[in-house]
């Protein structure tokens, strides 16, 4: 059974010196260990660590064949978005670090392919980053839960996924700049609580704010992290939906009527999870993601999927690959 990662990372091992370029003390570069392995900066300041997979294709394709890949999809990851910088250089971000993928893709032996970023604070330079990006090969674009505070019912947003779902390019929304940071500032809780949270409160403000009602049915939209809780708490919604009209915002129908609309990935760890995620869904709105080659990404590349009881192989099937080949336009 072949099977394709949608939701996996990058780095490059290198890029110029945009604190020379810019200005500035925070900019994220790497510090490499001379082993394989190297600590994204930000300015002086470690932000992550990371090993050779992140921008090595020969390690990512020994490690995809080690556990039955046929192909990924990279994106890069939200540190390099740029959001909070000027429009500009945001722009500038997206054209250096969209370029680097397709180089990284090139040598992937055709089971490499990539997501681009764009400047999503200035809508029509998002645009036209998105419009590029797919003319060099990019098989979608991937985007932050938010723009400094603006979230997906945002008009400019919406605005950018009607161009996307007008030129036919899928997006995937990643979590990003956590809500609750002082919260959840100790134990990793930012990625463990902070990240999930982040994408249910994505979906419920696209759904709540009326921009499934407002958008092309032809849009093609993913959210990481199988949603976070959403699929846990559409009752909840639901029932606040009927009873409560403030509840509504400004959608037309619950909810749950919107869930044919987009789709989720696999990511959850949990088999009691993944059940409840494809019970929800249907397994036609489930990808396989790993959050590849992260410490908290899936350690072993789809094993959760072809351990969990009670999926069929045909679900199997659709989850691991046949809803991606749809969703990316990949044959």
């Amino acid at each position: 059974m072949q099977v394709l990662d949608i939701h996996s990372h990058f780095f490059p091992k290198q890029w110029e010196d945009l604190q020379a370029r810019f200005g500035g003390d925070d900019w994220p570069w790497l510090k490499h260990n001379g082993d394989g392995t190297a600590m994204v900066m930000k300015g002086n300041s470690p932000f992550r660590p990371i090993y050779q997979a992140c921008w090595d294709p020969d390690t990512r394709l020994a490690e995809m064949d080690r556990d039955g890949l046929c192909g990924q999809i990279l994106s890069a990851t939200p540190v390099l978005f740029g959001y909070d910088r000027p429009a500009a250089q945001a722009e500038y971000l997206a054209k250096l670090f969209n370029d680097a993928a397709m180089e990284i893709c090139a040598q992937g032996k055709g089971r490499l392919f990539a997501m681009a970023q764009v400047p999503l604070q200035d809508i029509d330079a998002a645009c036209a980053e998105a419009s590029r990006a797919k003319a060099i090969g990019h098989v979608g674009v991937q985007i932050g839960s938010h723009v400094n505070g603006r979230g997906m019912d945002d008009t400019a947003t919406l605005t950018f996924l009607q161009h996307c779902a007008d030129e036919e390019i899928p997006v995937f929304v990643h979590p990003w700049d956590m809500i609750g940071a002082d919260r959840t500032a100790n134990y990793m809780m930012g990625w463990t609580v902070g990240m999930p949270a982040e994408t249910q409160l994505s979906i419920v403000s696209l759904i709540l704010g009326g921009g499934f009602d407002r958008l092309s049915p032809k849009l093609k939209i993913a959210f990481a992290h199988g949603g976070g809780s959403f699929v846990f708490l559409l009752g909840r919604l639901d029932n606040a939906w009927h009873h409560r009209d403030i509840a509504r915002g400004r959608s037309e129908h619950p909810p749950s009527h919107y869930l044919d609309r987009f789709y989720l990935d696999s990511a959850v760890f949990d088999d009691g999870a993944l059940r409840l995620l494809v019970d929800k869904m249907g397994d036609q709105r489930v990808m396989f993601g790993t959050d590849y080659p992260f410490p908290l990404g899936e350690q072993t590349m789809g094993a959760l999927i072809r351990n969990t009881e009670g999926l069929g192989e045909q679900s199997k099937r659709r989850l691991f690959v046949d809803n991606a080949r749809e969703f990316f336009n990949l044959r």
